[in-house]
């Protein structure tokens, strides 16, 4: 028996009616597919985003403190560059004092020594050599560059105390007396600065220096045996005791 004809036209209605329905439900899964898809996208680059400015952010910090850190450290440099200009002019100062002490100084320590040449030149002739080169070395030093304005004043104040000390002590060397014609080897006796004696080597003559007349002049034999005795002492030969030299005076003598 053939089918209805009704059914059969609603059973194609029915097929057509599912296969209209089942197509916008498809693209409409597509649909919602897609857009998840995009969303993820979009939130995977939100988050790359907010990776990126957390990072940002941290550099822009370390920047920061590295700025604040620059800015310290070029305060302390300031600081110290204003230091070390004002230390600089204190030398500059220090400099320019020197150089007027100097300037002022120099004049005063020439003095000193041609004022010392002219004390030994009129002083008791003893040691003249060693005295006089001394006095060379001063005279020799004073305009040298390559010595320093202390140490110039050092050396004139050392040879002044050596003069000084020459007036507290007893000494005897050999050494040479001019006598016309040459000279003779005798023994020296010093007494300070005060009293100038000689004798010779055989003890035969015994002399004194005579500061007004400016020459040795022969004593009498009494002053042999005191003299002998004295340069003994001066030589550590024999102990301290007490002599009785003879001493002369610019007006005359006395024992």
């Amino acid at each position: 028996m053939n089918p209805h004809p009704l059914r059969a036209l609603i059973a194609a209605m029915l097929l057509s009616s599912g296969t209209l329905v089942a197509a916008p439900l498809d693209n409409a899964l597509d649909e919602s597919q897609g857009l998840a898809q995009d969303a993820k996208a979009s939130q995977a680059r939100i988050e790359k985003l907010d990776d990126s400015s957390r990072e940002m952010l941290g550099e822009y910090r370390d920047a920061v403190q590295q700025a604040e850190a620059l800015k310290g450290y070029n305060q302390q440099l300031r600081e110290l560059v204003e230091a070390q200009r004002k230390e600089l002019e204190g030398y500059q100062a220090q400099l320019d004092g020197i150089e007027r002490t100097q300037e002022a100084v120099t004049p005063l320590m020439r003095q000193m020594v041609e004022v010392l040449g002219e004390f030994i030149a009129a002083d008791v002739p003893f040691l003249p050599q060693e005295r006089a080169d001394r006095l060379a070395q001063l005279e020799e030093m004073m305009p040298r560059a390559d010595i320093s304005l202390a140490e110039k004043y050092r050396r004139i104040l050392e040879a002044y105390q050596v003069e000084s000390d020459y007036g507290r002590t007893l000494e005897a060397w050999r050494g040479e007396l001019p006598v016309e014609g040459g000279t003779r080897n005798v023994e020296f006796l010093r007494l300070g600065r005060a009293m100038l004696y000689y004798q010779t080597l055989d003890g035969r003559e015994s002399g004194w220096w005579n500061p007004q007349a400016q020459s040795w002049q022969v004593l009498d034999n009494a002053a042999r045996r005191p003299l002998h005795q004295a340069l003994a002492i001066a030589r550590q030969e024999e102990a301290p005791a007490l002599l009785e030299l003879p001493v002369k005076t610019l007006v005359g003598e006395s024992h």
